[in-house]
């Protein structure tokens, strides 16, 4: 499992960078995030949710959804949108209130 980083959604503003716990993410000539070695990615999925303009994508094992299938992430107030597409295009989307998440 790895990430791909969209460099036309990317806006450079360095969350992602901040957020890789193995230092993984760079900044290009360009200010815009990268990732050199994607096979050493944890899967972490921190970068994906400090991303607020979904130029990060997550690639998810054929155990979990399907070879080729991503995970985006996008959130919207106390809103957390995850949605799972798959090659055929399919798309499953999971919402999750932040603020109810943990309640027992």
């Amino acid at each position: 499992m790895s990430i791909q980083i969209n460099k036309l959604k990317c806006v450079g503003c360095g969350k992602c960078v901040e957020a890789c716990p193995g230092n993984l993410i760079k900044k290009d000539t360009d200010g815009k995030a990268f990732i050199k070695h994607v096979k050493d990615c944890w899967g972490c999925t921190s970068c994906l949710k400090e991303c607020r303009f979904e130029a990060i994508n997550f690639f998810l094992g054929a155990d979990v959804g399907g070879k080729g299938s991503t995970l985006s992430f996008r959130q919207n107030g106390s809103i957390n949108t995850w949605t799972v597409t798959s090659p055929d295009g399919t798309v499953k989307t999971l919402e999750v209130n932040r603020q109810e998440s943990n309640k027992y």
